[in-house]
């Protein structure tokens, strides 16, 4: 497929950091491609830097096989992590005044029904629910009718069925061909809606595929819980148990009918078992530590 938007060999220093250290990425078009990375990680920077916002020590960005320019400009939308909307306006009066911000255009009627706006039109943007707002700002980002759409943390802090329905949106802006770039902390949010995602970690990228390739490459198919009371001398010198979490035992196994007969042979009750497939958290967790990031 070929890349609509190309980053190669891009550096940004601070004094005393390197936040972005020598990262290429290709986004192929028409994808959800979503980046992840901890607090610091260097995933924003490198948004901001792809967005055309942020300045950058070396490398180049292209887009559609050429430098970044004004017509890159006029093509891409942005929804930012925390905007400022003019005050004393209802959300229709934003709409128009956004509209008038580019040359070409979504129709203002069809913005407001692919976002569902149509209930809360005539009201001050200061008085809208967290979803209402988030939605707004989504018709905001593609007035423009982008080709390139970066939504950064777009569905924090909101209530589960808020962000269901922002799913079901961004859902709805892919259908239409457009190019999506997401970040998120949310790993069951970038499971569902990309179609790739690349992990970012210490101004570096270091894993890259489809969400279920990236799983099957770093884990096994299948992932066995126990309560750690029920297993722990019975497994002894067996080595099945992986890890323990929280008073559980997790055995990760590919052949998951060997290892519960061999669990039987030693007494193991299945009654407590837990069964799971691996998660994105599980591989973000492994590639990135579990230290907290400021």
């Amino acid at each position: 497929m070929a890349a609509i938007l190309e980053a190669n060999n891009i550096i940004k220093t601070y004094p005393g950091l390197r936040a972005v250290n020598d990262v290429s990425l290709a986004i192929g078009h028409g994808l959800c491609f979503g980046l992840l990375g901890p607090n610091g990680a260097g995933k924003t920077t490198l948004i901001e830097i792809m967005e055309g916002i942020r300045p950058f020590d070396s490398g180049t960005i292209q887009y559609k096989g050429a430098p970044v320019d004004g017509k890159f400009r006029q093509e891409a939308g942005i929804q930012f992590q925390v905007t400022s909307l003019q005050e004393f306006l209802t959300v229709r009066e934003t709409l128009k005044l956004f509209r008038d911000l580019y040359p070409k255009t979504m129709d203002l009627d069809e913005v407001i029904k692919l976002c569902s706006l149509e209930e809360f039109l005539d009201r001050d943007t200061r008085k809208l629910s967290g979803g209402q707002r988030q939605r707004l700002l989504m018709a905001l980002a593609i007035i423009n009718d982008p080709e390139v759409l970066f939504l950064d943390e777009p569905t924090t802090g909101l209530d589960p069925q808020s962000r269901r329905n922002f799913w079901d949106l961004i859902n709805l802006v892919k259908s239409r061909n457009k190019t999506i770039v997401l970040t998120t902390h949310y790993m069951d949010e970038a499971y569902t809606l990309c179609d790739e995602i690349a992990i970012m970690d210490h101004g570096k990228l270091i894993a890259r595929g489809t969400p279920a390739h990236l799983l099957k490459e770093h884990f096994g198919n299948v992932v066995l819980q126990f309560p750690e009371e029920d297993v722990t001398r019975k497994l002894e010198g067996l080595r099945l148990c992986t890890a323990t979490r929280a008073g559980w035992c997790e055995i990760q196994t590919h052949d998951v009918d060997q290892t519960i007969k061999t669990l039987l042979e030693h007494g193991v009750s299945l009654k407590r078992m837990n069964m799971r497939s691996w998660s994105l958290e599980d591989l973000f967790i492994a590639l990135t530590g579990r230290e907290l990031r400021s």
